[in-house]
């Protein structure tokens, strides 16, 4: 049919049948963001804001002579995320579950009751920069906008089943790239960023060993390591999989591979990012000669004027979307080790009137991180005590976690190889070290 006027048809093409809309459904969820695992979550949930505070201050302070620490983080971090991994998918069982079998009751709860408590802290400081974040975005009151995260954040958890919206924390993840978008915006000398991170000019003193301790321990951190492993437990059952104990050779080898390809592709990400943040401050802070930087809002702030609005707006980009991770996963992970070692009902697919206990915790943990908003404890003090604490759990944590990877009456045929148990092996005595460090006096 012509128009009257000598056009072409212009009636509406017919609707999309529902077999097209199924293959484009199809599509999306076979896109590979969509597809990957809770290593890529559990990576991006490591740069949270803290963390970004902390990489910040290794930028500004040092310049590109920090750079190192990632590029060596990234193998310790990945060998033990990945023995994490496959502790809670060999055995259908969370990382508490398992060490709950292994050690008297005492001794886990113990842990588990600094982990909380730890998690608890750091999600006080995640919010606050969050808040402080949003306020400078904004224009709206730090206090109003640390509310609006924190209700988002439990919602999604509580009323929300993980797979719905684990799709959203996945297109998150992209925020993080924010942070290199940001060094389009400024100079970057590469051959002197080339040279500084394979030889570093700096002076081992008392100084540099506070931020050394600061990145590893901001890095590799115990909240990760129950959050992954269970994570993994969390797939098995959505997916209707068994524990690969219990799996067919070939059915087990691809699973294997699958979770070392995520495991290892989260931390690269979560490493590289990081990399970038110190990369970003030290060309734009450190040359400008601001070398104290306290906040991940503060380190935004001080690149303003610098880099300008752009970089600015990329900056809190990245930060606030990795907050919205981060905070889930560090409740989260207190919930899942807290239901285990009391043997309560856990899961983030439940309801929540079928797992009252474990999505108590998660609600305890933030409206508790939230309180401190109104309490004489600065956001950087509890940041402080919680660095303190993962660095007294994370040690002996990791001598159990690899373990636990190395016993063949836990993780049958698929235990931690050779290269994975040195590596982790060498990320335990390095985080001793840095532990170490945090009581020498001065």
């Amino acid at each position: 049919m012509h128009h009257p006027f000598g056009g072409e048809n212009t009636e509406p093409p017919p609707p999309r049948d529902k077999s097209q809309l199924q293959m484009v459904w199809q599509r999306i969820r076979q896109h590979p963001l969509a597809r990957v695992g809770p290593g890529l979550i559990t990576g991006v949930a490591d740069d949270d804001p803290s963390g970004i505070a902390t990489y910040s201050q290794a930028g500004a302070q040092f310049g590109l002579n920090m750079l190192w620490t990632m590029p060596l983080c990234l193998p310790l971090m990945a060998a033990v995320q990945l023995m994490c991994a496959l502790i809670g998918r060999v055995t259908g069982r969370g990382l508490a579950a398992n060490i709950k079998a292994a050690f008297p009751q005492p001794v886990v709860r113990g842990v588990v009751g600094l982990l909380l408590v730890a998690n608890t802290l750091n999600i006080a400081a995640d919010v606050a920069a969050m808040g402080q974040v949003g306020e400078l975005v904004t224009g709206l009151d730090r206090h109003l906008m640390t509310l609006a995260f924190v209700g988002v954040s439990l919602g999604l958890q509580i009323f929300v089943a993980y797979h719905r919206y684990v799709a959203f924390l996945k297109w998150l993840t992209l925020s993080l790239l924010a942070y290199a978008a940001v060094l389009f915006t400024v100079h970057v000398p590469w051959g002197a960023v080339a040279l500084h991170t394979l030889l570093p000019h700096i002076a081992f003193n008392a100084t540099t060993a506070a931020v050394v301790v600061g990145v590893f321990g901001t890095t590799i951190s115990p909240y990760l390591f129950f959050w992954q492993a269970s994570q993994e437990v969390e797939d098995m059952a959505r997916s209707g999989g068994v524990p690969l104990a219990d799996e067919t050779a070939q059915s087990a080898r691809s699973e294997v591979r699958r979770i070392t390809w995520d495991t290892w592709s989260g931390m690269a990400y979560s490493n590289i990012s990081a990399y970038f943040i110190i990369l970003a401050t030290a060309v734009t802070l450190h040359v400008h000669g601001i070398t104290d930087i306290t906040t991940a809002a503060q380190a935004a702030t001080a690149l303003r004027p610098l880099a300008g609005n752009f970089a600015f707006l990329l900056f809190t980009i990245g930060l606030l979307g990795v907050g919205l991770i981060g905070v889930p996963v560090l409740a989260g992970s207190a919930a899942y080790a807290a239901a285990e070692t009391m043997d309560w009902k856990e899961g983030l697919e439940r309801a929540s009137g079928d797992a009252r206990g474990f999505y108590g915790v998660i609600a305890v943990s933030v409206l508790l991180g939230l309180g401190l908003q109104y309490s004489p404890i600065s956001p950087m003090k509890a940041l402080f005590w919680s660095a303190v604490i993962n660095g007294v759990v994370a040690v002996p944590l990791m001598v159990v976690i690899i373990l636990l990877a190395s016993k063949s009456s836990i993780m049958g045929t698929h235990t931690a190889s050779r290269p994975i148990r040195a590596l982790g092996w060498t990320a335990t005595a390095v985080m001793g070290m840095a532990a170490a460090c945090m009581f020498l006096p001065g």
